[in-house]
């Protein structure tokens, strides 16, 4: 981490949320060790995470319970104290090329409030280069003070105040391992989503779950060219098929369990 003797600029805090993943970690945070501060804020891990975390001198903090990706966020966020943000996940890192793109978009004297950057995603062991995957343009720099993210428990967004800028370099992402990774991650996501649309009122049948997982399929593998990124392309298209199948159908027999609740308490 850069000292304030060696600053020549405005600082940058580099926060990440992280459980669980010991074979990332090191990786993230050393791809930012030129940041002014690097914050981690772990929800429990049960690995070595923390041990690595805490051995690479890093600010380490673990909360009790996990509210979410964006309140999680947010609680990272809070503990930043330089003029800029830096957010990551734990299985992203920053390229040399990317770290001077950052370094002169922060410093120039018309910077804007905040910046996207394209993500170079890799599914079980290939970049993959279409299926919607790239340049998923994700907005990950950005002044403190106009910045937060939104209380949403996954698929949380950054909201900043102002006109947000683009740099050219992306951030790396190694988004899916393997595929026990890919049944867990599915699984996961499409619970919380379902919790998530039932919290705001939603409703979902058979046919409803059936229709979006088919279109889900056909636009990554047709609309978005997945069928160019080989049988990845073809894996990821199934995946998110079933993640959005299975996240109305999750939807559909948790709303039918709240009306029978509901039943049972008015009988």
């Amino acid at each position: 981490m850069t000292s304030n003797a060696e600053r020549s600029g405005p600082g940058i805090s580099a926060i990440i949320i992280v459980r669980d993943n010991e074979r990332m970690i090191a990786r993230c945070i050393e791809s930012v060790r030129w940041a002014d501060e690097i914050i981690v804020v772990d929800s429990g891990s049960s690995d070595r995470t923390s041990e690595i975390c805490r051995s690479l001198g890093v600010q380490f903090h673990v909360t009790a319970d996990w509210p979410g990706h964006g309140p999680q966020k947010n609680r990272a966020l809070d503990r930043a104290t330089c003029d800029w943000v830096l957010s990551l996940d734990s299985d992203e890192w920053i390229t040399p090329a990317l770290r001077a793109e950052i370094v002169r978009a922060v410093a120039e004297p018309h910077a804007r409030n905040g910046y996207e950057m394209p993500r170079r995603s890799s599914f079980c062991g290939r970049a993959m280069h279409h299926s919607g995957w790239w340049p998923d343009y994700v907005l990950r720099l950005f002044r403190r003070a106009h910045g937060r993210f939104t209380d949403d428990v996954i698929h949380e967004r950054l909201v900043v105040a102002g006109t947000v800028g683009r740099l050219r370099e992306p951030i790396m992402h190694e988004a899916i391992i393997d595929l026990d990774q890919m049944v867990a991650k599915m699984n996961a996501y499409s619970t919380s989503s379902a919790q998530m649309r039932l919290s705001r009122g939603g409703r979902a049948g058979l046919a409803t779950a059936v229709l979006h997982g088919a279109w889900t399929f056909f636009r990554t593998y047709v609309l978005r060219a997945g069928f160019l990124d080989g049988r990845e392309g073809f894996m990821l298209a199934v995946a998110n098929a079933e993640g959005s199948y299975y996240r109305y159908l999750k939807l559909m027999l948790l709303r039918e369990e709240q009306l029978k609740v509901t039943a049972n308490g008015d009988g």
